[in-house]
């Protein structure tokens, strides 16, 4: 293999020399910036948003074919024309459709041929055996270029033949890569046949740059690679096939230099590029879909490789098809098992929120409940501030009457003193009917007012006593003696001599209902702190 000075010497000095400056200056360039994972999440998200484009370039560039295909069909066109069409038609086909690639190059092959124009009848010949590989046919290949006397070739020639070389090889190697042995073989004579090819290159084209830095990739120069590709993509479109080829050598180059992001960029860039171009022969989307994979993007992963498999599919392309369907199976069995964690992770959530609306409804219930009873609440508040208004009022109407009647008492007893008819006097109090009269009004008031607020007292206290000692109320009667004792109890008058003035009777006639009213209990002990227990309103 010649070194790089035996190089130099073929090339012009002064533009060498320039071309290394600016390879030092683009480098520098190069290395002031480094390739972060937001840039590549960046570049990703645009290859995603590019792949849902493909249609619409795949659909551009059948229409340039069409159109093509349009003129060959006139049988009027001229010969030179129709030569030159075929060859625009393989071109196009090239990466597209390889089949009907070499269907167009060997027309044009059979057309030069009888016509006997014999270098354009090499050039759809050198077409087809660099492109006859990725059909599988490497032996037909190497058989057909083995037998083109490159000294013979005119010398305009000569840059093709040694391109179809460089490239036929490439492709033969790439079906080798795993025998290291034949795969080094044939990577040996592409990188001979580059070397060779690079002297008849202009070197202000793109190819020239492109080749130039292919070959400092070789040589593991890759500061001078990089900075020369880096440049070249600065000079041509973005959806031109050098651009995607240009990206894919800067991905190897980060590679070997194991800069993850910068190769992840790359590689997505180049694939941008392919789509854009609606080229279907395709390496960059396989290797990043394997990236995806080993980063455990498993739905990126399965996306890329399924339609790399897809495109050399319709590219009629068995090499790459091979390429893409033995890393797809491992990708497609991840995804299986990526689709099976989803689907469990979905019947997790559903789980977790049927549990959730559970626990929902459960606290509505329960919530719900609690509004009843503060419904209820409030209402026996109402109820309770009502019974007040209506006890406050007969409270009010109880003293009204005895005022009333104490006045009326009062005139009675003024009137019996002026007529000097004291004895009547003496016989209206001795006889006590008044005072009896008196205390019936005051017990309906009682009665009526203490029932509103403990309205089931009296099966209250009949509960705390035995069944053979509960008590019976007479027709019309609301409470008893044995009851209102109770009932100012209730209401917090405990002592006897109270209760005995209230109810007319003597202190020990009241402890004796009381005595009694404990012996009749179920429980004597507890009975008159059980009665202080009794709710007003329930």
């Amino acid at each position: 293999m010649p070194d790089l000075k035996s190089l130099i010497h073929k090339y012009k000095p002064t533009r060498w020399l320039t071309s290394l400056m600016l390879c030092a200056v683009a480098a520098l360039q190069v290395y002031s910036a480094t390739i972060t994972e937001r840039e590549v999440s960046s570049m990703l998200k645009r290859l995603d948003d590019e792949l849902e484009k493909r249609d619409y370039y795949i659909e551009g560039r059948q229409q340039v074919i069409d159109s093509l295909r349009g003129v060959i069909a006139s049988p009027k066109v001229e010969k030179s024309t129709r030569l030159s069409t075929l060859l625009r038609l393989g071109d196009e086909y090239n990466s597209f459709n390889t089949d009907s690639a070499l269907i167009f190059y060997t027309q044009g092959h059979q057309l030069a041929l009888e016509s006997g124009l014999d270098s354009i009848d090499m050039r759809f010949k050198l077409r087809m055996v660099t492109y006859l590989p990725l059909l599988a046919f490497t032996e037909d290949a190497l058989r057909q270029f083995e037998a083109i006397d490159v000294n013979n070739l005119p010398e305009g020639l000569k840059e093709e033949y040694y391109d179809a070389q460089r490239q036929m090889y490439f492709y033969i190697a790439a079906f080798f890569v795993n025998y290291p042995e034949v795969y080094e073989e044939y990577m040996s004579k592409t990188k001979d046949a580059q070397v060779k090819l690079i002297p008849y290159l202009d070197e202000t084209s793109p190819r020239f740059k492109l080749n130039q830095g292919e070959f400092f990739f070789y040589h593991q120069e890759y500061s001078k690679a990089k900075a020369v590709l880096t440049d070249l993509l600065e000079q041509i479109p973005e959806e031109d096939n050098l651009y995607a080829r240009a990206c894919h050598f800067l991905a190897d180059i980060a590679k070997a230099r194991g800069e993850h992001h910068e190769y992840t960029y790359y590689l997505a860039l180049s694939a941008i590029a392919d789509i854009r171009g609606a080229t279907l022969e395709v390496t960059s989307l396989q290797e990043l879909g394997r990236i995806m994979y080993l980063n455990n993007d498993i739905e990126r992963a399965h996306e890329y490789l399924s339609l790399a498999l897809r495109n050399a599919v319709d590219c009629h392309a068995p090499l790459r098809i091979l390429q893409s369907s033995q890393v797809l199976p491992i990708i497609e069995r991840a995804h299986r098992v990526e689709i099976e964690n989803s689907r469990h992770r979905i019947y997790t959530a559903v789980f977790v929120m049927a549990i959730l609306l559970m626990i929902l409804g459960v606290t509505l219930i329960l919530l719900r409940r609690k509004i009843q009873q503060m419904n209820r609440l409030a209402n026996r508040m109402e109820e309770a501030n009502e019974t007040k208004d209506v006890y406050i009022t007969q409270f009010l109407n109880l003293c009204s009457i005895y005022m009333d009647k104490l006045s009326q008492f009062n005139k009675v007893v003024n009137r019996k003193i002026s007529a000097g008819k004291v004895d009547d006097l003496y016989k209206i109090t001795k006889s006590g009917k008044f005072i009896e009269e008196q205390s019936k009004e005051f017990y309906d008031v009682f009665d009526d007012a203490f029932l509103h607020i403990y309205p089931t007292f009296v099966a209250d206290v009949n509960a705390l006593l035995r069944p053979e000692e509960q008590i019976q109320l007479r027709d019309g009667e609301k409470l008893n003696t044995d009851l209102r004792i109770l009932a100012f109890m209730r209401l917090g008058i405990e002592e006897s001599a109270r209760i005995a003035q209230m109810l007319n009777y003597s202190v020990y006639t009241i402890y004796t209902y009381r005595n009694k009213l404990k012996n009749r209990a179920v429980s004597r002990e507890d009975f008159e702190e059980n009665v202080m227990k009794i709710k007003s309103i329930s």
